[in-house]
């Protein structure tokens, strides 16, 4: 199939998004579970109406009253009280100590979890320690203790409970966060210049929401369970009703009228037990499976060094320049041991770049340094990077945001994973575009559905309505570039972007970047390991090796007449490759001339 034919042909047919509540429809359990609930929540909102008496009102001629008799439904207890009034205002003050409870530490643990997962080394060690400290204290002993202090309230009481039980919901969050924040499609979201709080709202939180759904549920019950125990020792107010008081009411007269205690645990148990299974139904509907990718998280600039930069009174200066740039991580003796080293580089606006070398040689690191993702632990002993003259080593993280998605963009080598599998295509791209420009949503989409058919997919619409996973890889990577140019950007660092494709689609790419560098007039820093990428692509090419850039010229130059060892092993290792599928023998400088001529 050509080239031609492949941006031709029709797309998958994207489904209807199926909502929550028809996932919810389809699954009984959450439908009898849900049904029960609001049920009973219904029956404890509406006590005052279905019953004539309080729940502390007493007669002395119902005492132990059979079902129906002195105008009360399920009869009385030992002391001459509704039973049924009393369960129905048992189920008020059951849903609210859950929803104190489970409010309280949902809103400290998932909040610090976020933070702590999501941020670095020093947060995260902070967040661990004070829940740490909380989760020292003897929970149920201390909500003993504290009664003097609460006077018996249970809300003062599950208001506690709530702050002891944060610490299971951080632990939860923080792990979930860890492992969610690698993912490369929150880097894409950094790198497009989102928010730290919008990618924690709305990329990472709606990922792991599943666990923290039926932790929610857990607690819930956990909550309801606790402040029925405490009420059936005997703790807290004999005035406030509770499935508890009535569970102790019913084992004292166990044997005369056991209906009493039966009553209450029975009801007890079915909110417990629907929660939990409404839980497990929500989490089916939501959780959604992420894969893992590599770590891209906010650089640590410490202690770095700078170097002079280029002559202030060039005519001409360089778009991006990058002069004695140092990188380095701890190892795990303390010290810093350099994986780029004095890497001067520059590129003009409108040109393309190649930095090539083979993995581990420091070309992706360099590239992320100029983004400003480097990892939490990578340290910039030295160096400057300058883009349009400005430091960009001097930036804060917002600062470096604003310039995400405007000045500078990204394109990454893994097309699939850089695109959040919960949300459709377009969402994403419309998300990008409006954290970079200020736009509403309709112009957004009308933007971003142009930008579709200017990189060549052939139903906008329908890729725009469609998940992820119902695209083609090389869709896939022609939708970031539609992000990545979405702002017109000065700068483009493409990272392999071509090395997850079939051959044919890479060359559909090439042309691709290539007619939108000449359009927008757009440097391109080109990362690669391929000679033949940049013999198709570049004007210049850098070669790396070891953290070094050993090699620096025009691409025609260093292909006739490479000077270094290690870049005609690279050019030679491309010729042997060649001769081993017992091809002509072919001049690349030949090539190379007739191309550029």
């Amino acid at each position: 199939m050509s080239g031609t034919d492949l941006a031709t042909a029709p797309g998958p047919v994207a489904p209807q998004r199926t909502s929550l509540l028809r996932k919810l429809l389809k699954d009984p359990q959450a439908v009898i579970t849900i049904s029960l609930l609001l049920i009973i929540i219904a029956l404890g909102v509406l006590a005052p109406a279905l019953t004539d008496h309080g729940p502390n009102h007493a007669s002395l001629d119902a005492i132990n009253a059979d079902p129906g008799a002195s105008g009360y439904p399920l009869g009385g207890d030992q002391s001459g009280r509704d039973i049924f009034a009393r369960l129905l205002n048992s189920i008020n003050t059951s849903m609210i100590a859950g929803l104190i409870g489970t409010g309280v530490a949902l809103s400290i643990g998932v909040t610090a979890g976020l933070i702590g997962g999501y941020f670095g080394r020093r947060i995260q060690s902070l967040t661990d320690w004070a829940f740490n400290l909380i989760m020292t204290f003897p929970g149920l002993l201390l909500l003993i203790v504290l009664l003097p202090v609460t006077k018996g309230d249970y809300r003062a009481t599950m208001l506690i409970f709530g702050v002891l039980s944060a610490p299971g919901i951080f632990r939860l969050v923080r792990n979930l966060v860890v492992g969610v924040k690698n993912e490369l499609f929150v880097d894409a979201a950094r790198v497009s210049g989102l928010t730290d709080l919008r990618i924690l709202s709305r990329h990472v939180l709606f990922v792991i929401r599943g666990p923290i759904i039926i932790a929610t549920a857990f607690l819930m019950g956990s909550s309801i369970s606790l402040q029925s125990g405490l009420a059936f020792l005997g703790l807290g107010s004999n005035t406030i009703p509770s499935f508890g008081a009535m569970i102790a009411d019913g084992f004292v007269n166990l044997y005369e009228k056991p209906m009493q205690f039966v009553w209450p645990s029975l009801l007890l148990g079915l909110i417990n037990a629907s929660f939990v299974l409404m839980g497990n139904s929500l989490r089916d509907a939501l959780e959604q499976v992420v894969p893992k990718a590599a770590r891209i998280t906010a650089p640590a600039r410490a202690g770095v060094t700078r170097s002079t930069g280029p002559d202030a009174s060039s005519p001409a200066p360089p778009l991006l320049t990058i002069e004695d740039l140092a990188i380095a991580y701890p190892s795990p003796s303390g010290e810093l041991r350099e994986v780029v080293s004095g890497v001067t580089l520059t590129l003009a606006a409108g040109e393309t770049l190649g930095l090539v070398g083979e993995s581990g040689s420091g070309k992706t690191q360099t590239a992320f340094a100029a983004l400003g993702v480097l990892p939490s632990e990578a340290v910039v002993t030295r160096g400057s990077i300058r883009l349009d003259g400005r430091e960009l080593l001097d930036l804060g993280e917002g600062e470096l945001r604003n310039l995400r998605g405007t000045s500078i963009a990204y394109v990454p080598q893994e097309p699939m994973s850089n695109l959040a599998p919960s949300f459709t295509v377009g969402a994403q791209l419309v998300e990008g575009l409006r954290a970079s420009q200020p736009m509403s949503r309709q112009a957004a989409r009308a933007h971003v559905l142009a930008l579709l058919d200017r990189v060549g997919i052939p139903d906008p619409k329908r890729t725009f309505d469609s998940y992820p996973h119902q695209i083609s890889g090389g869709m896939a990577q022609r939708v970031l570039i539609a992000g990545a140019v979405a702002s017109g950007p000065a700068l483009l660092i493409a990272d392999e972007p071509t090395t997850a494709l079939d051959v044919t689609v890479q060359a559909e790419i090439l042309d691709l970047l290539r007619d939108l560098q000449r359009q927008l007039n757009m440097a391109v820093l080109l990362v690669t390991h391929n000679f033949g990428v940049v013999a198709d692509s570049c004007s210049r090419v850098a070669v790396m090796q070891r953290g070094e850039v050993v090699e620096v010229g025009d691409v025609l130059e260093i292909f006739r007449a490479p000077q270094h060892p290690y870049t005609r092993m690279l050019l030679g290792s491309i010729l042997d490759e060649g001769s081993l599928r017992a091809d002509p023998p072919v001049d690349t400088a030949e090539v190379l001339e007739e191309k550029a001529s």
